[in-house]
């Protein structure tokens, strides 16, 4: 059997023992840090330090492989795009222009584009390892009571929490389809030419897909859900000593990043 990508697994880490309330600000916090700055050096700092944080989790990376790799396609295709669309953005951003060499027409490579173009990639650095690490150790009931806690109604934080619940039920349930249809000679393998197992793939996603949120709409409606006003929630927990370090660090690095990112005025910080 395969192993499931974005699924949680119980670990005993000091992540996983966070409350959901804790992953989901931190998180929030975090990326919204990241997002802001476009100082190398707090980048690479916050890196570093997501890398670390990652490694005490004990994640598996065959859990999240699949996800990242797809994650990094489309990092690829947004560089190029930044590239295509706008070649002398960082030129205009930092003040200088120093050429490196020139491609076609009005595409030149310059040493501010690359630097540019390196700080976005770290922003994707920074927050893609949070992103994975929040939905890899986090229960979806307790992400519920989290988004819940915080003031989202309990019918969108139940939504999210199915979506996170069922995909390894899909993902199992997929592969069983999978199977029966190579046992049919439907060939969904990387013998098969790509454009025909695309369609064989999206043959097989559509209806398994539909018929997952048929199943979880009957059973929600079975059990009356959304009938009452409010809910309690069975994996709610009270913070303890830990998640309220957590926060407090969390805040710490948020605030030191402002500071260093705006104290003379810009959030660009240029080697130039």
């Amino acid at each position: 059997m395969k192993a499931k990508m974005l699924t949680f697994t119980n670990q005993n880490s000091p992540v996983h023992r966070l409350t959901g309330a804790t992953k989901l600000i931190v998180f929030a916090v975090w990326s919204v840090s990241a997002m802001i700055t476009y100082d190398t050096r707090c980048l690479i700092l916050m890196l570093l330090f997501s890398l670390v944080i990652f490694r005490i989790s004990r994640v598996r990376f065959q859990d999240y492989a699949f996800v990242l790799y797809f994650i990094l396609l489309f990092f690829l295709l947004n560089q190029l795009a930044i590239f295509i669309f706008s070649p002398l953005e960082g030129t205009r951003i930092y003040g200088t222009r120093h050429d490196l060499f020139h491609l076609a027409g009005r595409y030149t490579v310059t040493a501010e584009q690359l630097f540019y173009q390196f700080n976005i990639a770290l922003k994707y650095a920074v927050v893609i390892p949070m992103a994975l690490l929040f939905l890899l150790t986090t229960d979806p009931g307790e992400f519920a009571s989290s988004l819940n806690r915080i003031g989202v109604h309990y019918k969108i934080a139940y939504s999210v929490s199915l979506a996170l619940r069922y995909i390894p039920d899909i993902q199992r349930d997929y592969e069983n389809i999978a199977f029966s249809a190579q046992a049919r000679g439907i060939d969904i393998s990387r013998k098969e030419k790509l454009p025909a197992r695309l369609r064989n793939i999206v043959s097989i996603l559509l209806p398994l897909i539909l018929a997952s949120i048929e199943r979880i709409s009957t059973a929600m409606e079975l059990r009356g859900f959304g009938n009452g006003r409010k809910r309690t929630w069975y994996r709610g927990r009270p913070f303890t000593r830990s998640d309220y370090l957590a926060l407090g660090m969390i805040l710490a690095i948020a605030a030191g990043s402002t500071v260093v990112t705006f104290y003379d005025g810009s959030r660009f910080y240029s080697i130039f």
